[in-house]
């Protein structure tokens, strides 16, 4: 058959040889020069294994490839990257303790062009910058967060009585969402207009449902999504920015703490102030590490609540002890906090199960010799909470749950890493313990619930989700 009798043919003739052409070479290239890397699949040419990851979800990929390949270390595609996952404590241990020594931290380019703007980073810098590094931190120490559980209270209990209260019949994903961007923009913008802290929500929910996503730039994607989004996200965080330094400078009698003014009056060795572009990027950095684990954490820990209403009403119990003990009107401690002790092993425990961040991505500094392979210079890191999560060496029965194996001396270590460890440990993690349990104390203080959809679907966008958004019956308690 001549297939220029049949021209339509020839674009499917020439697809699929390309396509055999470039695994071809794909093919030789694993099996000759990378002969000592870690073994493993890196699916189809140019998507790799992005569309296995997000049709099994990152705990049954990564339990089948483990299972297949290799239980320390395995390879793999992904986002356009050659990619080793460090599994295991032992991967974790490693991971941890060589951060800026044998690696460095690295955020996918698909995610970078979504969120930031591009033109003012370098391949070096880090997404919050090194002079504001401290600062940051310093907001989030214990001692500076106290001061911020009043404030927190406060903005549960409206944020009870106003989009909870009135219905019998919730979404309490998306109300998680909102109570967290809420107390986000707060903390780091000082920010606490509704109608602005709206608009910037939902173009960040367009953002982070597509950036973790196949990076193809074609309408109708979630990438392409996601790429208008940011620029909306940028645009309404610029206005935000220009109109605090004006305010800055012609009222310079008005004192604020939150991470915005500091951005805006900190400068660099050079005696440099921040460009509001950088500022941005600075601001969106905190906001994702910040707002999305939080809400997916606080709907996980309803969701557990409503499956095991013996566990609730521990929690009601103990959550009601502290209320009893505080007069009418009287906000949450930082001493009400630290009674909370079984509280927080029930979500530290719902955060074990349903891990809100998966993991993180590194970048090796040079050749690296692990688990008797070596991973080359440039390849992609990726260590994640799922190699020991639903590890039954590391918590028997992992399916169960169970608050107890918080008890104790608690995990063995390495093994539970929901905010990482060593330098690169998450800095917000204290701020994450005081943001749910003044949710859960104003919640089940409040209500209980039911889960309207038995076994909803988790699907796995940036974090994992409830397919429908986690809806809930509720049931006003009669008296507080």
């Amino acid at each position: 058959m001549d297939p220029t009798s049949y021209p339509f043919l020839l674009p499917v003739i020439v697809l699929v040889s390309l396509s055999f052409f470039f695994f071809l070479l794909f093919f030789l290239k694993r099996t000759t020069s990378e002969a000592n890397t870690p073994p493993g699949s890196r699916g189809w040419p140019i998507v790799g294994e992005n569309i296995y990851l997000g049709f099994l979800g990152p705990p049954k990929f990564i339990e089948k490839r483990m299972k297949r390949f290799n239980p320390d270390v395995f390879q793999t595609s992904l986002l356009g990257e050659k990619m080793a996952f460090f599994c295991g404590p032992q991967g974790n241990k490693f991971v941890f303790t060589n951060e800026n020594k044998l690696l460095m931290s690295w955020w996918p380019k698909s995610v970078t062009k979504v969120l930031l703007f591009t033109e003012v980073i370098d391949e070096n810098q880090k997404v919050v910058a090194p002079l504001l590094a401290n600062s940051v931190h310093e907001i989030l120490k214990p001692e500076a967060l106290k001061k911020y559980i009043s404030k927190m209270d406060s903005m549960a209990r409206q944020h009870m009585k106003t989009d909870w209260a009135p219905y019998r019949e919730v979404k309490a994903h998306p109300l998680s969402q909102k109570y967290t961007f809420a107390l986000s923009c707060k903390l780091f913008m000082d920010e606490d207009d509704d109608a602005k802290v709206a608009k910037v929500l939902d173009n960040f929910r367009i953002v982070t449902n597509g950036m973790i996503s196949v990076p193809i730039d074609l309408p109708g994607t979630a990438y392409n999504r996601a790429i208008k989004g940011g620029k909306v996200l940028r645009d309404g965080l610029m206005k935000i920015i220009a109109t605090r330094r004006k305010e800055l400078t012609e009222n310079k009698e008005i004192e604020r703490h939150d991470v915005l003014s500091r951005m805006l009056l900190v400068t660099n060795e050079e005696g440099r102030l921040m460009s509001e572009k950088e500022i941005s990027n600075n601001i969106i950095g905190l906001l994702v590490a910040s707002y999305e684990t939080s809400s997916v954490a606080i709907t996980f820990v309803l969701k557990h609540l409503a499956e095991h209403p013996h566990i609730y009403e521990q929690v009601y119990k103990e959550q009601m002890e502290i209320s009893n003990s505080k007069q009418a009107g009287e906000l949450l401690s930082w001493e009400d906090i630290e009674k909370m002790k079984y509280s927080w092993n029930v979500a530290r425990e719902s955060i074990r199960i349903a891990p809100p961040a998966q993991g993180a991505f590194r970048e090796a500094l040079t050749d690296i010799k692990y688990a008797g392979f070596t991973i080359p210079k440039g390849w992609k890191i990726f260590w994640n909470v799922n190699t020991t999560h639903n590890d039954p060496k590391y918590f028997p029965k992992p399916e169960k749950f169970e608050p107890s194996r918080f008890e104790g001396s608690g995990p063995a270590p390495y093994s539970y890493v929901p905010f990482g460890g060593g330098p690169k440990m998450c800095p917000g993690k204290e701020y994450a313990r005081l943001e749910i349990l003044v949710f859960m104390h104003n919640f089940v203080k409040n209500f209980k619930l039911e889960l309207l959809i038995k076994n909803e679907k988790i699907e796995y966008l940036s974090t994992p989700v409830p397919a429908k958004g986690l809806p809930v019956r509720l049931y006003p308690h009669s008296k507080n």
